[in-house]
């Protein structure tokens, strides 16, 4: 039981992750994804007539139950089979961020930038609020998200999602190292 309480080692969690698309294709001709969850239960829980969500979401009620089984597995993993011993971050990284006025690494995410009480700072507004609009906008906009663009798309040939993933990396990097550095010193 020890096991599953440490995290897997990349060569071992990233195959179980990759071979989740042949598996759902072969069961049942699924794609891998789940951005897709938001409009599907907007469309079975919004009556209105808006185009957007004028289609039969009930052939895609299975996503639903996939996300919900994301949600009961982080549940369950995060309240029973926890590791409590600290994130491993590059010595290099933490000393850079200390530098930047992150301080804190006790947990997955940094509290003096995601927690409660910076959400009402413009810092953790920007970074949690702004941030997320822009991630939940560039979703839609890009037809999907990074899992499902470089696992699913990728593994499944589909040149837009090749172009989108490495817009993704352009954008991680430019992010990291340009904007990021300004950000953190709101």
């Amino acid at each position: 039981m020890d096991f599953i309480k440490h995290p897997w080692p990349w060569y071992v969690a990233g195959p179980l992750i990759g071979l989740i698309v042949p598996a759902l294709l072969l069961l049942g001709n699924k794609t891998f994804g789940i951005s897709s969850s938001l409009r599907h239960i907007c469309a079975a829980c919004i009556p209105a007539n808006i185009s957007f969500f004028k289609y039969d979401w009930r052939k895609e009620s299975w996503n639903l139950f996939f996300a919900a089984g994301i949600v009961l597995g982080g549940f369950i993993a995060n309240y029973f089979l926890s590791y409590s011993a600290p994130v491993k971050i590059n010595p290099a990284t933490v000393v850079l961020l200390k530098q930047q006025g992150v301080k804190d690494f006790n947990g997955l995410l940094p509290h003096d930038i995601f927690s409660l009480k910076e959400l009402f700072t413009l810092r953790g507004f920007v970074f949690i609020v702004i941030g997320g609009f822009l991630v939940g906008f560039g979703t839609r906009y890009a037809g999907g998200c990074t899992s499902g663009h470089a696992i699913m798309g990728i593994s499944s040939l589909q040149l837009p999602s090749l172009v989108a993933t490495c817009c993704f990396m352009i954008g991680g990097f430019v992010m990291t190292w340009f904007i990021l550095p300004y950000l953190l010193q709101l």
